[in-house]
C-alpha cells in the first residue's frame, strides 16, 4: 500500500516571489498561499526598470492568470497538482500600515492564522529574510528559506587540488608535457603536483578534460601587461584567462586577492596585444541591478564614475599612467575613445547579442542566478565571459553568500570543458590590507 503523504500549506513572503516568480508553482501537489499584504508590497515594485520591477509585474501577471480559472480568495488548481490562493487576514487590507516591519507582522500574523485553521496540516511560512524565519520560528511556525540551488559557500569549489605523485609521473609529467592520472578531477580543475619521493619537487598542472590528461600551466616569466602572479593560483587564473577555448572564468576571493586586476590585465593582453577579440567590456552592478541612474548629473559616464572608479584605478595601473602623464593629460581615456575599452552599467545588457568581446564582470556576487544567467546568455560567437566576487561581501538583500549567482555559476559549470574557476585565498594588496582581512 502506497502511504498517502498530506498536503502542506506553505505561505510566500514577499522577498520569495521578487526573487524568483516561478516560486509560486516551485512547491509540488501542495497548497501556495500568497498574502494580501505581499501583493500590497509587490505593487510597490511594479514601476521599477529592475529586475525587482521586471520580478514584480511578472507575478502580477501569473495571478492575473491563475484569476481567469477562478477567485483567488479559494484555491485555485495549478499544473503541478498543488494550488495557488491569495490569504485575507482579519485587517481590512486596504488600511495596511506602509511601514516594512509592521507589513512583515501582518504577514506574520496571516501565516499563524493558516496554521489554527487546520493544525492537521502543516504550515510552512518561506522567506528569504533571516529575521522574518527567527521571528516566525520564535511565533510557533515552521519557516524555511526559498532557495532550489543552494551552494554552500564552505563547501563550494575551489577549482584546485594537491596531488602527490611518484617521481617517475613527475618525469613523464615534465618530458611529454603531459600525463594521465587515475583521479576524479573536474574539466579545467588546477592541480599542485607534489614528488611523493622528493617532496621538494613540484609543478602546476590543469586537467585537460577533453584529452583526460594533465597538462602544464603556461609560463608566465614576462608577466601580462606587468602583472606576474605572486602565488600559484594567481598563476592559476592568469592560465584560465588567457585560454581562448575557455569561454566562461569565475574568480572568487576576499578583497585584495588580486581578482579585477589580473582580469583586467588579461583582458587587455588579449585585445590590445594579441588582438583575439575585437574589445574589453568591462561592467559591474550598479546597485541593485537595473537601478536608475538619472538622478546622478551628467552624462552616462560621469553618472557611473562613483561605481565604475575601482575599474578605472586599476587600468590606470596597468597603463602606468603616473602623475606627469596626467597632466601633460594622458589617461585612460585614450583607450576609451580608441573604442579598445567599453565601460557599460548591466542595465542595459538585456536583449543584447555580444559577439568577441572579452567582458570582465565586476562584483558578481551581487547578482541573482537569473541575472547571470541573462548575462551569459547575450554571448555571442567568440566571446569570453569573466566573473569576479567575494561571496562575502553581498550589499544585495535579496541573496548571500550561498545563493548568489556567482557561487551558483561556479558549482553548475564546473564539469564543463568551456568553463573554468578558481578561488583566489591569499590578499597581494598590501601586508596591511591583508592583516586587516584576518585579524578584523
Amino acid at each position: 500500500m502506497i502511504a498517502i503523504v498530506p498536503r502542506k500549506n506553505y505561505v510566500l513572503d514577499t522577498n520569495v516571489l521578487l526573487h524568483n516568480p516561478g516560486s509560486l508553482f516551485a512547491f509540488g501537489d501542495n497548497n501556495v498561499i500568497v498574502p494580501i499584504y505581499v501583493i500590497d508590497e509587490i505593487d510597490t515594485f511594479k514601476k521599477d526598470l529592475s529586475d525587482l520591477g521586471r520580478n514584480a509585474r511578472q507575478v502580477a501577471r501569473e495571478l492575473d492568470e491563475l484569476r481567469k480559472k477562478g477567485c483567488l480568495s479559494q484555491p485555485v488548481e495549478v499544473d503541478n497538482g498543488g494550488t495557488v490562493s491569495v490569504a485575507l487576514g482579519h485587517r481590512s487590507p486596504l488600511n495596511s500600515p506602509g511601514d516594512s516591519r509592521k507589513m512583515d507582522n501582518l504577514i506574520l500574523e496571516l501565516a499563524l492564522e493558516v496554521q489554527n485553521r487546520d493544525r492537521s496540516i502543516v504550515t510552512v511560512l518561506v522567506t528569504k529574510d533571516v529575521n522574518m524565519r527567527v521571528r516566525g520560528d520564535a511565533l510557533g511556525l515552521t519557516t524555511t528559506d526559498y532557495d532550489e540551488q543552494n551552494v554552500s559557500i564552505e563547501e563550494l569549489y575551489s577549482g584546485t587540488t594537491e596531488l602527490s605523485i611518484s617521481g617517475e609521473k613527475i618525469d613523464e609529467f615534465y618530458s611529454e608535457g603531459s600525463v594521465h592520472l587515475d583521479e576524479e578531477l573536474s574539466a579545467n580543475q588546477y592541480i599542485l603536483l607534489r614528488n611523493q619521493d622528493n617532496v621538494g619537487q613540484t609543478a602546476l598542472a590543469r586537467f585537460d578534460g577533453e584529452k583526460n590528461c594533465l597538462v602544464p600551466v603556461r609560463k608566465l616569466r614576462d608577466g601580462v601587461w606587468g602583472i606576474r602572479p605572486r602565488n600559484k593560483e594567481q598563476h592559476y587564473a592568469l592560465d584560465l584567462l588567457l585560454n581562448d577555448d575557455i569561454k566562461l572564468v569565475t574568480l572568487v576571493g576576499k578583497a585584495g586577492t588580486g581578482k579585477t586586476l589580473i582580469a583586467l590585465a588579461a583582458g587587455l593582453q588579449k585585445c590590445l596585444e594579441e588582438s583575439s577579440f575585437h574589445k574589453l567590456l568591462v561592467s559591474r552592478p550598479i546597485f541593485p541591478l537595473g537601478k536608475d541612474i538619472g538622478f546622478l548629473p551628467g552624462d552616462i559616464n560621469e553618472k557611473l564614475n562613483p561605481w565604475m572608479q575601482p575599474i578605472y584605478d586599476n587600468i590606470e595601473l596597468l597603463l602606468g599612467v603616473n602623475q606627469a602623464d596626467k597632466q601633460e593629460g594622458r589617461s585612460y581615456a585614450e583607450l576609451f575613445e580608441l573604442g579598445y575599452i567599453n565601460i557599460e552599467p548591466l542595465t542595459y545588457i538585456r536583449g543584447r547579442s555580444l559577439p568577441s568581446v572579452y567582458m570582465v564582470v565586476d562584483e558578481a556576487q551581487n547578482l541573482t542566478p537569473h541575472e547571470v544567467k541573462t548575462i551569459i546568455t547575450r554571448a555571442g560567437e567568440g566571446t569570453k565571459i569573466v566573473l569576479t566576487g567575494d561571496p562575502y561581501q553581498i550589499d544585495n538583500p535579496y541573496i548571500d553568500a550561498s545563493n548568489n549567482g556567482l557561487t551558483t555559476l561556479v558549482e553548475k559549470f564546473r564539469k564543463e570543458g568551456l568553463a573554468g574557476h578558481v578561488t583566489l585565498e591569499k590578499g597581494e594588496r598590501s601586508q596591511l590590507a591583508e592583516l586587516a582581512t584576518q585579524i578584523l
